[in-house]
């Protein structure tokens, strides 16, 4: 399955993949180009991010005069199998105390207000950072009382003082995370699943436009590779082993499905997708009329490039539509997935026993009524599909 080391990470709690430095920068290279000043004096906050191991701590870091941060704010999570193993760049692989007596805390603050050229060398690295952080020079490394978790109180509280809030979740509390963020009303850019998209804390805010897919959903093919520190590494999920400059192992493994969810604008968002009209899409790639679905007012069209551009109905199109979608060229009206449909279609949203009875005495095989791709299964005396899809419509110019 494609999605198996991401099932595997969410079945264990495991959350423990770490995004890489380049998927990170491509991604954020794409909203400077649409408006250079989007962090200009914004305090960055990755609230799930042990600073030792995060790229999206080194990132922000690295780029902070570039980008014209006013602050950025980095804490990790306590009981993280690998904090402050990695990277001894910060002194001693230990965490700093407040006071003598007080057993080790692994759960980390980082405050960054200022980053410059400290040792002389003529530029400014990671280096310079933790010189900074150990000489406690405009800079603080302290350890957080509790265990750092994104719900905790410490963390609302600085949470509370961000403005935009960057990092990889973990994929077992995307909901309630999302959730937090959008109550403080924050900016953010977050990664997720593909099917996060369909979630019922999720869809109504893409639905309503108030959240949206990031820019660089076709990276690698729509999947991510991350990195999965070499405590915890499964070699089932191994795709690629690298070697540090410090000898150190770092396990590459690839999760299929993976997008970047935003509320920042971005130059894609605004691009409408070229479309052929219904004849030549018949003509020219289906060869056939479109299927209607049997109880609810709407064509399938399975692939995203097939949307007719002069079908003024109800579309249903897989949930892929959103790395392309743009709320200038279409009006979302739900999912199949969850009914979160329009009053006027609420009552409809899958297929009927009769095509699903079909659908299967023809063995199962989508020969129903020419191949129809969008078959379904019967259960609780309802029909639902077997292929999620979000129903659209577009646009009145």
């Amino acid at each position: 399955m494609a999605n198996k080391n991401l099932t595997n990470a969410k079945r264990a709690k495991n959350d423990e993949f770490y995004t890489q430095y380049n998927d990170i920068q491509k991604e954020i290279e794409a909203y400077l180009d649409y408006n250079p000043d989007v962090f200009r004096d914004k305090v960055v906050y990755c609230n799930c991010d042990d600073p030792f191991e995060s790229n999206f701590f080194r990132y922000f870091v690295l780029n902070f005069n570039k980008l014209g941060l006013k602050q950025l704010i980095t804490t990790s999570y306590k009981p993280s199998p690998v904090a402050n193993t990695q990277l001894s760049l910060f002194g001693d692989d230990k965490t700093l105390t407040k006071s003598k007596g007080r057993p080790k805390i692994t759960a980390n603050k980082f405050i960054i207000n200022e980053v410059r050229d400290i040792d002389g060398d003529g530029e400014f690295n990671l280096k310079d950072v933790a010189i900074q952080l150990r000489s406690n020079k405009h800079n603080e490394w302290t350890p957080l009382e509790k265990d750092g978790d994104f719900r905790s109180d410490e963390s609302i509280t600085l949470l509370k003082q961000s403005d935009i809030v960057v990092t990889n979740p973990p994929f077992s509390l995307f909901r309630e995370y999302i959730k937090q963020l959008v109550a403080y009303d924050k900016k953010f850019l977050i990664i997720g699943t593909l099917n996060a998209i369909t979630y019922k804390e999720v869809f109504p805010l893409l639905k309503e436009n108030k959240v949206w897919l990031g820019n660089n959903y076709n990276v690698n093919g729509g999947a991510m590779f991350y990195e999965i520190p070499e405590a915890i590494a499964n070699l089932d999920q191994v795709r690629e082993i690298k070697t540090k400059e410090d000898g150190k192992k770092v396990y590459i493994t690839r999760v299929q499905g993976v997008r970047w969810f935003t509320n920042l604008d971005h130059g894609r968002l605004h691009e409408k997708l070229p479309l052929m009209t219904e004849a030549d899409v018949v003509k020219f790639s289906t060869k056939k009329p479109f299927d209607k679905y049997d109880n609810y007012d709407a064509i399938e069209v399975s692939l995203v490039k097939n949307i007719p551009s002069d079908y003024r109905g109800v579309i249903g199109v897989p949930i892929s539509i959103m790395d392309k979608y743009s709320p200038e060229q279409f009006i979302i009206l739900g999912t199949s997935d969850n009914g979160l449909v329009d009053d006027k279609f609420k009552k409809t949203p899958g297929l009927t026993k009769e095509f699903v009875d079909d659908y299967y005495k023809a063995g199962g095989t989508g020969a129903y009524k020419g191949g129809n791709p969008t078959a379904g299964y019967y259960e609780n005396n309802i029909a639902k599909m077997v292929y999620k899809r979000i129903f659209i419509k577009h646009k009145k110019k």
